[in-house]
């Protein structure tokens, strides 16, 4: 069984985030891909047998204006953590005919009915609810590019995300993301990137992989997740918000808050204490040393940007 995450592009020039998980929730290929051929090819070795995709755009719009009734419903739950969903109606150019997740679904011939029990399945998924959910957020993480973030911003935001979702190791069901090449070429370019389009092209993949964990995460605990509206005019799967959890009291969040100015010094200082770091493993290694003390290995961490910002913003 394989679980597949589409963060789908509203056209094919632009880049699509593509992940695909096995069973044992390791991941077994992240990439971006332009247009439908590449889709479909790329994930050809692993939609042929059982699958279920989460795809991450409208797969059935009926409505000629405004909100689907799926979106309005998740709206009332999600809009104060500011991860309501945006209108999907016939009048938008984009979903006038068949919309781009249906016909992809269509080409892999997967079945679109959320209540399905057929091997091969699509169902819509939402990023930004899922991880309300799953995170416990009180707001969503601010890694897309808006007016006043700056790309240092956006950085912090990205590697905390990729920070929870490797935290996911633990949860039920496990996703393990870590022993992934890709995974790690993604970590590593959102470390260097000076430049917003640098992280543009990684929060697309970094999305999937949700993508493809929120499908899992449906298929394994269906009692925990929730489905919004219906196969007759759309839908919208997700974990459940967790009945006691409220957004974050500040309905503005300041873009500089104290956490958030925590975790810029703590970037700017960091070079300075791996230094730091590997003083102190070399002093305790020579202080054994001398004493003649047996030991196996001495070594030393110095905590990553991503860790230190998930601890900074951590609600008491």
């Amino acid at each position: 069984m394989h679980y597949i995450g589409l963060d789908l592009a509203w056209g094919e020039k632009k880049p699509t985030g593509v992940a695909v998980i096995d069973a044992d929730g390791r991941l077994l290929h992240v990439s971006s891909q332009t247009d439908d051929a590449s889709i479909v090819t790329v994930l050809s070795a692993y939609a042929e047998g059982p699958c279920l995709v989460g795809v991450d755009a409208p797969l059935i719009v009926t409505n000629p204006t405004g909100n689907r009734p799926c979106e309005k419903a998740l709206n009332q739950d999600y809009r104060a953590f500011q991860a309501g969903a945006h209108p999907s109606n016939t009048g938008k150019p984009e979903f006038s005919n068949q919309p781009r997740g249906a016909r992809l679904s269509a080409a892999m011939g997967l079945d679109m009915d959320p209540h399905s029990t057929a091997q091969r399945r699509a169902i819509e998924v939402y990023p930004h609810p899922a991880t309300i959910a799953l995170f416990h957020l009180g707001r969503t993480l601010k890694y897309k590019q808006r007016a006043g973030r700056t790309a240092t911003d956006l950085r912090l935001a990205l590697l905390q995300l990729m920070h929870l979702v490797e935290t996911l190791k633990s949860a039920q069901p496990p996703i393990r993301v870590v022993d992934h090449q890709g995974w790690r070429d993604l970590f590593a370019q959102v470390e260097a990137a000076q430049r917003k389009s640098e992280l543009r092209r990684v929060e697309d993949q970094v999305d999937a992989v949700i993508c493809a964990y929120v499908a899992m995460y449906a298929q394994m605990r269906p009692d925990d997740t929730t489905i919004y509206g219906d196969f007759e005019t759309g839908y919208i799967v997700t974990p459940s918000l967790p009945q006691d959890h409220e957004p974050s009291t500040d309905p503005h969040p300041s873009i500089d808050s104290p956490a958030r100015q925590a975790v810029r010094l703590f970037e700017e200082q960091r070079p300075a204490i791996l230094g730091v770091t590997d003083a102190y493993t070399d002093l305790v290694t020579a202080m054994l040393d001398d004493a003649g003390i047996n030991y196996l290995s001495v070594s030393g961490r110095t905590k990553s940007v991503a860790s230190f910002a998930v601890k900074a913003h951590r609600r008491v």
